[in-house]
C-alpha cells in the first residue's frame, strides 16, 4: 500500500493530463511527457532538468532556441511533472535510461538506418547535468555537443536538514507524510538571486506535488544517490573530444560556484561562463544574457 501524503490527492490519469499540455509518450518505463519544437529540420537540442522543477524550468531557453531554427526536445524525468511516477529505484542509470529510450522512441541521432544518425546536443541543468554527462560518456556517439547549467556532481549535495532527514527510511515518510511538499515550495526560492520571480515559479511548481507517487519518487532520489559525487564520469568526460560550455551563477546557493573548480579542472577544455548577480538557474533568470552565449556555442563548427 503506498504510504500517504498530505497534498498527493489525485491519480496522475489520462485525466489529469488533459491539461498538461505538450505530448506523451510510452518508454519502457512508463509514460513520458514531453515537447517537440522548432524547424523538424533543423539541429536537435535535447533539454533535460534537474531535481524536482519539471520541464517548464526551460521555457525561455525553449522559446529561444525554437525560434533560433532548432528542433528542440524537453522532458519531465519520471517522478516529475506529468511523466508517470514508476515504483523504482531512482538512481542515475534509471534516468540516462529514459533518455535514451525516449531518444530511440522519437528516432533522434538513432543508430538505425531508417532514423535520423545526426548527433543530438544536450543541455543539463544541476541534476540534468550529471544525466546529460553520464549519456554522453556511455553514449559517445550521439552527442554532438554538451551544455551544463550549474550541474551538481562535483561534490555530494547533503549540506542541508531536509536531504539529512530524507535519507532516514520511516522517518522521512512519517515527517513528509504530515508536512506534505510545502518545505519544498519554500526552498525553491533559493535558486533565484533576484525575488521577483520566485512567486509565480512557486505556483506553477507545485502543480506537480499533488499527484500520487511525487515525494517516493523524490525520497527514493535522495537515497539512491543520484545527488552525490560524480567526478569519475566528469573526468571521463574531459577525456573525450566533445565541445562543453559550463555556465555557473555567481550566487548559485543550490550548487555553490566554488564546486565550478573541480569540474572546470576534470574538463579543462571546456569553455567556462558566469553568470553574475544570479542564482542556481541563469538560463531561467537571466535569458537575455545566457541565450546570446549559447546560441554562439551551437552554431560554432
Amino acid at each position: 500500500m503506498p504510504f500517504p501524503y498530505r497534498n498527493e490527492t489525485k491519480e496522475m490519469n489520462d485525466d489529469a493530463r488533459t491539461s498538461a499540455g505538450g505530448s506523451f509518450i510510452r518508454l519502457s518505463d512508463g509514460l513520458t511527457h514531453y515537447e517537440a519544437g522548432g524547424n523538424e529540420l533543423g539541429e536537435v537540442v535535447v533539454l533535460v532538468h534537474g531535481f524536482s522543477v519539471p520541464y517548464f524550468i526551460y521555457d525561455p531557453t525553449f522559446d529561444f532556441l525554437t525560434k533560433s531554427g532548432f528542433r528542440v526536445v524537453r522532458y519531465d524525468l519520471f517522478g516529475r511533472g506529468f511523466s508517470d511516477r514508476p515504483n523504482v529505484k531512482y538512481n542515475l542509470d534509471f534516468f540516462v535510461k529514459q533518455l535514451h529510450d525516449l531518444l530511440n522512441a522519437l528516432r533522434l541521432a538513432s543508430t538505425s538506418l531508417s532514423a535520423s544518425t545526426r548527433p543530438v546536443n544536450l543541455i543539463g541543468l544541476s541534476m540534468g547535468g550529471s544525466i546529460a554527462s553520464a549519456f554522453t560518456v556511455r553514449h559517445q556517439e550521439r552527442v554532438h555537443k554538451l551544455v551544463l547549467i550549474d550541474p551538481c556532481g562535483a561534490k555530494p549535495i547533503d549540506s542541508g536538514i531536509t536531504l539529512k532527514i530524507a535519507k532516514i527510511p520511516l522517518l522521512a515518510e512519517l515527517l513528509y507524510g504530515q508536512l506534505g511538499s510545502d518545505n519544498m515550495v519554500k526552498s525553491v526560492a533559493n535558486d533565484f538571486f533576484d525575488p521577483v520571480l520566485v512567486e509565480h515559479f512557486q505556483s506553477r511548481y507545485k502543480i506537480q506535488m499533488g499527484y500520487k507517487g511525487f515525494m517516493r519518487a523524490i525520497l527514493s532520489t535522495i537515497r539512491s544517490g543520484t545527488l552525490g559525487s560524480f567526478m569519475n564520469l566528469y573526468m571521463a568526460l574531459g577525456r573525450l573530444n566533445k565541445p562543453v560550455l559550463l555556465f555557473w551563477g555567481r550566487n548559485d546557493k543550490t550548487v555553490p560556484f566554488e564546486h565550478s573548480d573541480l569540474l572546470r579542472a576534470a574538463m579543462p577544455n571546456a569553455k567556462f561562463q558566469v553568470i553574475e548577480d544570479c542564482g542556481h538557474i541563469p538560463h531561467y533568470e537571466k535569458p537575455d544574457q545566457f541565450n546570446p552565449i549559447l546560441l554562439s556555442f551551437l552554431r560554432q563548427t
